[in-house]
């Protein structure tokens, strides 16, 4: 597991962006790029990183894929990057191309039965303004209470939820703030395998992210990039770098498009403000 630190690890791998054709950017958005917000619709960027975003897409030397729990809609709604990256949704179960064509996996008519199981036993509940419902899963979110009232609706889903996933294959995930209920088919990690798949085995790679659902991310690139946690508070994880946002990330963003805009003698290209 990954100590605080690790900024030399990120440096050695901005050096081989410096030098490569193209290079893999692959980044969370919520607790990532944007702080989290209780109000779900207005959680957008951090200052700062949309516009630094948007000139690493438009460099053409990075291929960028933002890799989200949210629908890939409400992300590139948030993002507001022009042109749009790709954008992974849903945990993986949803893809949009760059050219804007978007493929949500099918889902077992089994799998679609028990999310209705758990979405009706929140109506019995009474706890469906707690519930996000999205293709694939349903989230249970309760930031805002306090740590009483957020760990007492914990134990309330929990107890809940189990019998219906242990039945029937659904997976519990654990995030920041919540819990969700989802056909488990797909996740980060297996997103994060495809991409490396389809990319040549040198490009330099990298996936940042926050919380839980992000180590199976972190764990996929081992060995092919590097994983790195950004979080304003350190814990352990299987991410070899930790970075606190914002400045600590977008310091990073200003770096990489920097590194992607050297030329071939190492020289820097244009300065990044």
């Amino acid at each position: 597991m990954a100590g605080p630190g690790g900024n030399a690890e990120i440096e050695r791998l901005l050096k081989s962006v410096a030098s490569a054709s193209q290079s893999l950017l692959m980044l969370d958005y919520d607790g990532t790029l944007a702080p989290f917000r209780t109000q779900r619709d207005r959680a957008f960027p951090y200052p700062g990183v949309g516009p630094l975003l948007q000139e690493i897409v438009r460099d053409r030397r990075t291929r960028l894929v933002i890799i989200s729990g949210r629908d890939v809609t409400e992300t590139i709604s948030l993002l507001g990057i022009e042109p749009c990256p790709e954008v992974w949704g849903l945990h993986g179960l949803q893809r949009r191309r760059v050219g804007g064509a978007v493929v949500t996996a099918r889902l077992e008519e089994r799998m679609l039965d028990a999310l209705s199981d758990a979405e009706r036993w929140l109506g019995y509940q009474r706890l469906q303004h707690v519930g996000e419902f999205k293709t694939g899963s349903i989230a249970v979110h309760w930031r805002g209470l306090s740590d009483w009232g957020a760990e007492e609706l914990r134990g309330r889903v929990l107890s809940g939820w189990r019998p219906i996933a242990e039945g029937t294959g659904l997976e519990l995930l654990e995030f920041d703030g919540g819990v969700e209920i989802r056909v488990a088919q797909m996740d980060k990690g297996g997103v994060v395998r495809v991409l490396l798949a389809e990319m040549d085995p040198d490009t330099p790679a990298i996936y940042l992210g926050d919380d839980n659902t992000d180590e199976r991310a972190f764990r996929a690139i081992r060995g092919r990039g590097l994983g790195v946690l950004v979080r304003t508070r350190w814990r352990p994880t299987l991410a070899q770098a930790w970075l606190k946002p914002p400045d600590e990330l977008l310091a990073f963003l200003r770096k990489w498009l920097q590194a992607c805009r050297r030329d071939e003698s190492g020289r820097a290209a244009a300065a990044v403000k």
